[in-house]
Protein backbone atom coordinates (compact mmCIF):
# COMPACT_ATOMS: atom_id res chain seq x y z
CA UNK A 1 0.00 0.00 0.00
CA UNK A 2 0.67 3.90 -0.24
CA UNK A 3 1.15 5.45 3.22
CA UNK A 4 2.68 9.08 3.82
CA UNK A 5 5.32 8.72 6.91
CA UNK A 6 6.22 10.76 9.07
CA UNK A 7 9.67 10.09 10.21
CA UNK A 8 10.52 13.07 12.47
CA UNK A 9 8.37 16.59 13.26
CA UNK A 10 8.53 19.73 11.17
CA UNK A 11 6.78 22.39 10.32
CA UNK A 12 4.24 21.82 7.29
CA UNK A 13 5.94 24.09 5.07
CA UNK A 14 8.89 21.90 4.91
CA UNK A 15 7.37 18.93 4.04
CA UNK A 16 8.01 16.54 6.59
CA UNK A 17 5.60 13.58 5.18
CA UNK A 18 7.24 11.00 2.72
CA UNK A 19 5.15 8.67 0.63
CA UNK A 20 6.24 5.32 0.74
CA UNK A 21 5.28 1.20 -0.59
CA UNK A 22 4.29 -0.40 2.98
CA UNK A 23 3.14 -3.50 3.15
CA UNK A 24 -0.93 -3.95 3.95
CA UNK A 25 -1.52 -4.34 7.68
CA UNK A 26 -3.04 -7.61 8.94
CA UNK A 27 -5.93 -7.21 11.49
CA UNK A 28 -5.27 -9.01 14.76
CA UNK A 29 -8.01 -10.19 16.95
CA UNK A 30 -10.77 -8.17 17.10
CA UNK A 31 -9.42 -6.11 14.58
CA UNK A 32 -10.73 -4.90 10.95
CA UNK A 33 -8.76 -3.84 8.26
CA UNK A 34 -10.38 -0.64 6.21
CA UNK A 35 -9.49 0.04 2.63
CA UNK A 36 -9.25 3.45 2.79
CA UNK A 37 -10.97 6.07 0.27
CA UNK A 38 -11.06 9.61 1.93
CA UNK A 39 -9.70 10.58 5.12
CA UNK A 40 -9.97 14.17 6.36
CA UNK A 41 -6.83 16.30 7.24
CA UNK A 42 -7.36 19.13 10.52
CA UNK A 43 -4.94 20.97 12.56
CA UNK A 44 -4.56 17.73 15.06
CA UNK A 45 -2.61 16.45 12.34
CA UNK A 46 -0.54 19.69 12.32
CA UNK A 47 0.39 19.70 15.76
CA UNK A 48 1.08 15.56 14.93
CA UNK A 49 3.49 16.64 12.62
CA UNK A 50 5.27 19.84 14.00
CA UNK A 51 5.49 17.76 17.23
CA UNK A 52 3.17 19.90 18.93
CA UNK A 53 1.87 16.55 20.52
CA UNK A 54 4.90 14.42 22.50
CA UNK A 55 5.43 12.02 19.18
CA UNK A 56 5.35 8.34 21.22
CA UNK A 57 5.76 6.87 17.68
CA UNK A 58 8.06 7.29 15.24
CA UNK A 59 7.34 6.87 12.01
CA UNK A 60 3.49 7.18 12.08
CA UNK A 61 1.25 7.60 9.53
CA UNK A 62 -1.07 10.53 10.16
CA UNK A 63 -4.99 10.64 9.68
CA UNK A 64 -7.86 10.00 12.09
CA UNK A 65 -10.36 11.05 9.97
CA UNK A 66 -10.80 8.02 7.76
CA UNK A 67 -13.62 6.49 5.93
CA UNK A 68 -13.51 3.48 4.19
CA UNK A 69 -15.09 -0.35 3.90
CA UNK A 70 -13.89 -3.32 5.73
CA UNK A 71 -12.34 -5.62 3.33
CA UNK A 72 -10.95 -7.95 6.20
CA UNK A 73 -11.49 -9.34 9.54
CA UNK A 74 -9.58 -10.80 12.46
CA UNK A 75 -10.69 -13.42 14.77
CA UNK A 76 -13.34 -12.46 16.77
CA UNK A 77 -15.15 -10.35 14.58
CA UNK A 78 -18.32 -10.29 14.06
CA UNK A 79 -20.13 -6.48 14.03
CA UNK A 80 -19.24 -5.35 10.95
CA UNK A 81 -19.49 -7.47 7.59
CA UNK A 82 -16.82 -6.96 5.02
CA UNK A 83 -18.01 -4.26 2.75
CA UNK A 84 -19.52 -2.37 5.10
CA UNK A 85 -18.76 1.18 5.29
CA UNK A 86 -17.44 2.57 8.29
CA UNK A 87 -15.10 5.67 9.61
CA UNK A 88 -11.86 5.84 12.01
CA UNK A 89 -11.53 8.63 14.56
CA UNK A 90 -9.18 9.73 16.26
CA UNK A 91 -9.98 7.75 19.45
CA UNK A 92 -8.73 4.34 18.33
CA UNK A 93 -8.81 2.04 21.43
CA UNK A 94 -9.12 2.26 25.29
CA UNK A 95 -8.47 -0.18 27.53
CA UNK A 96 -12.15 -0.63 29.55
CA UNK A 97 -10.45 -0.82 32.56
CA UNK A 98 -8.71 2.02 34.33
CA UNK A 99 -10.99 4.60 36.52
CA UNK A 100 -11.46 6.72 33.45
CA UNK A 101 -13.04 3.50 31.26
CA UNK A 102 -14.92 2.56 34.26
CA UNK A 103 -17.10 5.61 34.95
CA UNK A 104 -17.84 6.34 31.41
CA UNK A 105 -15.52 8.98 30.16
CA UNK A 106 -13.14 6.76 27.80
CA UNK A 107 -12.22 10.41 26.18
CA UNK A 108 -9.88 10.24 29.08
CA UNK A 109 -8.35 6.75 28.99
CA UNK A 110 -4.84 6.23 30.82
CA UNK A 111 -4.11 4.02 27.83
CA UNK A 112 -5.38 5.07 25.28
CA UNK A 113 -4.38 4.84 21.43
CA UNK A 114 -4.96 7.89 18.95
CA UNK A 115 -5.43 7.04 15.09
CA UNK A 116 -2.87 9.17 13.55
CA UNK A 117 -0.66 9.96 16.71
CA UNK A 118 0.04 6.55 19.26
CA UNK A 119 -0.97 4.53 16.19
CA UNK A 120 -0.83 4.62 12.50
CA UNK A 121 -3.45 6.58 10.76
CA UNK A 122 -5.43 7.32 7.61
CA UNK A 123 -3.03 8.59 5.27
CA UNK A 124 -2.72 5.59 3.23
CA UNK A 125 -4.54 3.24 1.89
CA UNK A 126 -5.69 0.59 4.55
CA UNK A 127 -5.53 1.07 8.14
CA UNK A 128 -6.83 -1.47 10.91
CA UNK A 129 -8.90 -0.46 14.02
CA UNK A 130 -11.04 -2.27 16.73
CA UNK A 131 -13.46 -3.33 15.35
CA UNK A 132 -15.49 -2.09 18.63
CA UNK A 133 -13.89 1.42 17.83
CA UNK A 134 -15.20 1.27 14.00
CA UNK A 135 -18.09 4.18 13.66
CA UNK A 136 -20.72 3.19 11.05
CA UNK A 137 -21.69 6.05 8.96
CA UNK A 138 -25.04 7.58 7.51
CA UNK A 139 -25.68 6.18 4.03
CA UNK A 140 -26.66 9.89 2.59
CA UNK A 141 -23.18 11.65 2.35
CA UNK A 142 -20.48 10.25 0.54
CA UNK A 143 -17.31 9.27 1.84
CA UNK A 144 -16.01 12.85 0.91
CA UNK A 145 -18.69 14.52 2.47
CA UNK A 146 -18.77 12.20 6.08
CA UNK A 147 -14.76 12.08 6.53
CA UNK A 148 -14.45 15.97 8.24
CA UNK A 149 -17.37 14.83 10.50
CA UNK A 150 -15.45 12.16 12.23
CA UNK A 151 -13.11 14.98 14.08
CA UNK A 152 -14.22 18.33 12.77
CA UNK A 153 -17.64 17.56 13.40
CA UNK A 154 -17.24 15.54 16.53
CA UNK A 155 -15.33 17.49 18.55
CA UNK A 156 -17.35 20.69 17.21
CA UNK A 157 -20.50 18.75 18.91
CA UNK A 158 -18.44 18.01 21.86
CA UNK A 159 -17.33 21.30 22.56
CA UNK A 160 -20.85 22.83 22.35
CA UNK A 161 -22.16 20.19 24.52
CA UNK A 162 -18.94 20.81 26.89
CA UNK A 163 -20.18 24.50 26.55
CA UNK A 164 -24.04 23.45 27.75
CA UNK A 165 -25.26 25.02 24.76
CA UNK A 166 -29.39 25.12 25.03
CA UNK A 167 -31.97 25.68 22.16
CA UNK A 168 -32.26 29.67 21.22
CA UNK A 169 -29.36 30.90 22.57
CA UNK A 170 -26.78 33.08 21.57
CA UNK A 171 -23.20 31.92 20.72
CA UNK A 172 -19.91 32.67 20.05
CA UNK A 173 -17.73 30.66 17.84
CA UNK A 174 -14.41 31.59 17.80
CA UNK A 175 -12.35 30.81 14.67
CA UNK A 176 -13.85 29.38 11.88
CA UNK A 177 -12.16 26.77 9.71
CA UNK A 178 -13.19 22.71 9.13
CA UNK A 179 -14.58 22.05 12.66
CA UNK A 180 -17.19 25.97 13.31
CA UNK A 181 -17.90 25.55 9.65
CA UNK A 182 -20.08 22.63 10.85
CA UNK A 183 -20.60 23.63 14.43
CA UNK A 184 -22.92 26.94 12.92
CA UNK A 185 -24.90 23.89 11.56
CA UNK A 186 -25.59 22.29 14.63
CA UNK A 187 -26.12 25.58 16.31
CA UNK A 188 -29.10 26.36 13.60
CA UNK A 189 -30.80 23.26 14.01
CA UNK A 190 -31.22 23.97 17.24
CA UNK A 191 -32.34 27.07 16.86
CA UNK A 192 -29.01 29.37 17.97
CA UNK A 193 -28.33 32.69 16.73
CA UNK A 194 -24.52 32.78 15.88
CA UNK A 195 -21.81 35.40 16.54
CA UNK A 196 -18.65 34.45 14.59
CA UNK A 197 -15.06 36.11 15.32
CA UNK A 198 -12.05 35.17 12.78
CA UNK A 199 -9.34 36.54 11.01
CA UNK A 200 -9.40 35.35 7.96
CA UNK A 201 -11.51 36.99 5.07
CA UNK A 202 -12.50 33.94 3.51
CA UNK A 203 -13.66 32.36 7.26
CA UNK A 204 -16.01 35.31 7.45
CA UNK A 205 -16.74 35.35 3.92
CA UNK A 206 -17.99 31.49 4.65
CA UNK A 207 -19.64 31.83 8.32
CA UNK A 208 -21.69 34.87 6.82
CA UNK A 209 -22.92 32.57 3.50
CA UNK A 210 -23.45 29.95 6.53
CA UNK A 211 -26.15 32.18 8.05
CA UNK A 212 -23.74 34.50 11.31
CA UNK A 213 -26.07 36.67 12.71
CA UNK A 214 -23.11 38.65 13.35
CA UNK A 215 -19.05 38.77 11.69
CA UNK A 216 -16.47 40.53 12.73
CA UNK A 217 -12.04 40.06 12.81
CA UNK A 218 -10.89 38.41 16.05
CA UNK A 219 -10.00 41.94 17.22
CA UNK A 220 -13.89 42.73 17.26
CA UNK A 221 -16.61 42.09 19.85
CA UNK A 222 -20.11 41.43 19.23
CA UNK A 223 -22.74 43.73 19.59
CA UNK A 224 -23.44 42.34 22.62
CA UNK A 225 -22.70 39.63 25.11
CA UNK A 226 -23.42 35.89 24.35
CA UNK A 227 -24.67 32.89 26.23
CA UNK A 228 -21.84 30.43 25.44
CA UNK A 229 -18.79 30.90 23.63
CA UNK A 230 -16.29 28.31 21.71
CA UNK A 231 -13.32 29.01 20.79
CA UNK A 232 -11.98 27.03 17.39
CA UNK A 233 -8.68 28.85 16.93
CA UNK A 234 -5.55 27.35 19.09
CA UNK A 235 -4.78 30.54 20.67
CA UNK A 236 -4.33 30.89 24.17
CA UNK A 237 -4.86 34.76 24.12
CA UNK A 238 -8.27 34.33 23.17
CA UNK A 239 -9.59 32.79 26.02
CA UNK A 240 -9.74 35.93 27.99
CA UNK A 241 -11.27 37.41 24.82
CA UNK A 242 -14.14 34.72 24.91
CA UNK A 243 -14.82 35.34 28.56
CA UNK A 244 -15.12 39.07 27.79
CA UNK A 245 -17.90 38.55 25.34
CA UNK A 246 -19.90 36.14 26.91
CA UNK A 247 -23.08 36.86 29.78
CA UNK A 248 -22.29 36.10 33.72
CA UNK A 249 -23.70 32.55 33.94
CA UNK A 250 -22.11 31.72 30.42
CA UNK A 251 -19.69 28.85 29.65
CA UNK A 252 -16.99 29.00 27.35
CA UNK A 253 -15.09 25.83 26.11
CA UNK A 254 -12.02 25.10 24.39
CA UNK A 255 -12.00 22.75 21.49
CA UNK A 256 -8.65 22.60 20.78
CA UNK A 257 -5.91 19.44 21.61
CA UNK A 258 -3.53 22.37 21.65
CA UNK A 259 -2.99 25.58 22.77
CA UNK A 260 -0.56 28.17 22.66
CA UNK A 261 -0.01 29.70 26.61
CA UNK A 262 -3.01 31.39 28.03
CA UNK A 263 -2.34 34.91 29.10
CA UNK A 264 -3.19 36.29 32.70
CA UNK A 265 -5.93 38.35 33.29
CA UNK A 266 -8.19 39.85 35.18
CA UNK A 267 -10.21 37.68 37.81
CA UNK A 268 -12.88 39.98 36.87
CA UNK A 269 -13.75 38.03 33.68
CA UNK A 270 -14.40 34.74 35.21
CA UNK A 271 -16.01 36.45 38.76
CA UNK A 272 -19.56 36.24 37.77
CA UNK A 273 -20.10 32.35 37.72
CA UNK A 274 -18.74 31.95 34.43
CA UNK A 275 -17.16 28.95 33.80
CA UNK A 276 -14.33 27.41 31.75
CA UNK A 277 -13.69 24.33 29.99
CA UNK A 278 -11.44 22.22 27.74
CA UNK A 279 -12.59 19.63 25.47
CA UNK A 280 -10.45 16.18 25.47
CA UNK A 281 -10.32 13.42 22.78
CA UNK A 282 -14.01 12.15 21.91
CA UNK A 283 -16.14 8.98 22.84
CA UNK A 284 -17.72 6.60 20.51
CA UNK A 285 -20.86 8.07 21.65
CA UNK A 286 -20.03 11.91 20.20
CA UNK A 287 -19.33 10.07 17.16
CA UNK A 288 -22.48 7.90 17.06
CA UNK A 289 -24.58 10.85 18.10
CA UNK A 290 -23.02 13.38 15.85
CA UNK A 291 -23.36 11.58 12.51
CA UNK A 292 -26.85 11.02 13.02
CA UNK A 293 -27.66 14.29 13.78
CA UNK A 294 -25.75 15.24 10.80
CA UNK A 295 -27.77 12.85 8.54
CA UNK A 296 -30.93 14.35 10.40
CA UNK A 297 -30.04 17.92 10.03
CA UNK A 298 -28.71 17.69 6.57
CA UNK A 299 -25.46 19.20 7.93
CA UNK A 300 -23.03 19.94 4.76
CA UNK A 301 -19.26 20.21 4.42
CA UNK A 302 -17.52 22.65 2.43
CA UNK A 303 -14.53 20.74 1.53
CA UNK A 304 -11.32 20.83 -0.70
CA UNK A 305 -10.03 17.37 -2.37
CA UNK A 306 -6.60 16.51 -2.03
CA UNK A 307 -4.73 12.96 -3.49
CA UNK A 308 -2.92 11.19 -1.39
CA UNK A 309 0.40 11.92 -2.97
CA UNK A 310 -0.31 16.08 -2.30
CA UNK A 311 -1.04 15.70 1.47
CA UNK A 312 1.77 18.08 2.19
CA UNK A 313 0.03 20.47 -0.05
CA UNK A 314 -3.16 19.94 2.02
CA UNK A 315 -1.12 20.42 5.55
CA UNK A 316 0.48 23.82 4.37
CA UNK A 317 -2.87 25.05 2.79
CA UNK A 318 -4.32 24.67 6.76
CA UNK A 319 -1.21 25.97 8.16
CA UNK A 320 -1.57 29.08 6.36
CA UNK A 321 -5.59 29.39 6.74
CA UNK A 322 -6.11 29.03 2.71
CA UNK A 323 -8.58 26.19 3.50
CA UNK A 324 -12.13 26.92 2.83
CA UNK A 325 -13.87 24.51 5.29
CA UNK A 326 -12.17 21.06 5.48
CA UNK A 327 -9.49 19.45 3.28
CA UNK A 328 -9.97 16.07 2.59
CA UNK A 329 -7.11 13.33 1.00
CA UNK A 330 -9.13 11.23 -1.82
CA UNK A 331 -7.15 7.83 -1.89
CA UNK A 332 -8.97 7.10 -5.53
CA UNK A 333 -7.02 10.61 -7.07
Amino acid sequence: MRAQVLRAPAPAARRPLELVDRADPEPGPGEVRVAVSACGCCRTDLHVIEGDLDLLRLPVVPGHQVVGTVDARGDGCTRIALGERVGVPWLHHTCGRCEACRRGDENLCDHAGFTGWTVDGGYADFVTVPEAFAVRLPPTMTDLEVAPLLCAGVIGYRALRRAEVQPGETVALMGFGASAHLAIQVLHHWGCEVMVMTRGEEHRALAAELGAAWVGHADERPPRLCDRAVVFAPAGELVPVALSVVRPGGTVSLAGIHMTPVPTFEYGLLWGERSLRSVANMTRRDAEEFTALAAEAHITTSIEVYPLEAAGDALEAIASDRVRGAAVLSMRG
